[in-house]
């Protein structure tokens, strides 16, 4: 979520306590709340805990005409090194209850991996496909998350909203225009607060052996304790593929990208989508990789791959 106002001249500290509260940070190194672990400060964070906390945060940026950037879990995320100049602020909404035998609502802050969990205590199937997914769940809804022929729009069916202009909506599943790796709060820069889920009873003993089971195939291709944001890039639609799909792991392997580096940044070895952190990178070292890979698939098949990590600040 983001607003591109002028930011000068910059208030007064006293000026912006008052305006954000207490919880308000200068100079936040953002590397340590990446999955990267690259990038600069932002000039501003505040990390917040509900939704009226979001529309004051909000409204306060609007009225002073700083930049914002709303952030979750920083899983899919690459910040410039050069940070960003203005307000970073920090979804923290928490939460996760039942609000009828098969519907869950989630706070977007919570990670999708326990809204999983969640939905297997209760029995509830239909977020297997969620299982090992990094970060939250209003980063989900706003992406579309998915993997192994599911995603989240498949079962969502409404969501709290907070909009550009600080103000509080509700919108239903189908309202949000979902498509692959996409929504249309993309384009609106509506942030979720809340989401709901429509599941289905189901056995415990199966939603598990198959959460355990693409858990497995998951940590058999992607890095455990490696710093990266997973896939750094979308497949592509083709009704001939599995799910519709062609991986662009398979493109990036048949360019030869496993093993390329730029600096501290590396595509891992088991994964030709995946860049990592592999000691030492900056995020302008992974942009160059991404940029490389990028223009090894055009020369070769003609493709234009598209970027699911989010970038913030200049690059």
């Amino acid at each position: 979520m983001v607003a591109q106002p002028s930011v000068s001249p910059q208030p007064s500290h006293a000026v912006l306590t008052e305006a954000f509260g207490a919880a308000l940070e200068f100079a936040r190194d953002l590397a340590p709340l990446t999955s990267y672990k690259t990038g600069g400060k932002a000039r501003y964070f505040l990390p917040v805990q509900s939704a009226d906390d979001i529309s004051r945060a909000v409204r306060a940026a609007r009225r002073l005409g700083i930049p914002f950037f709303l952030m979750g879990s920083g899983t899919n995320l690459l910040v410039s090194d050069d940070g960003y100049d203005g307000l970073v602020i920090r979804m923290e909404v928490a939460g996760l209850r039942l609000v009828d035998p098969v519907e869950i609502e989630a706070g977007a802050g919570e990670q999708l991996m326990d809204l999983v969990n969640f939905a297997t205590e209760h029995s509830l199937t239909g977020l297997e496909f969620a299982a090992g997914i990094w970060g939250t769940v209003g980063g989900a809804v706003y992406g579309n998350a998915g993997a192994y022929g599911g995603e989240i729009g498949d079962v969502l069916t409404g969501v709290k909203l907070i909009d550009q202009d600080g103000r509080l909506k509700e919108a239903e599943a189908h309202e949000l225009g979902f498509a692959y790796r996409h929504s249309v709060l993309k384009e609106t820069r509506e942030a979720v607060v809340l989401a709901r889920f429509r599941l289905t009873l189901g056995g415990q003993a199966a939603i598990r052996a198959r959460v355990a089971e693409i858990l497995k195939l998951r940590s058999e291709r992607h890095p455990a304790d490696a710093c990266s944001a997973g896939c750094f890039f979308k497949n592509i639609p083709d009704a001939r593929e599995d799910h519709g799909k062609l991986p662009a792991g398979r493109l990036l392997d048949q360019v030869g990208a496993k093993g390329m580096s730029v600096g501290g940044a590396r595509v891992y070895e088991k994964h030709a989508n995946i860049i990592v952190n592999a000691g030492g990178a900056t995020s302008k070292d992974i942009r160059r990789l991404a940029d490389i890979l990028k223009q090894k698939v055009r020369d070769r098949f003609g493709i234009e791959l598209q970027e699911e990590v989010q970038q913030l600040g200049r690059f």
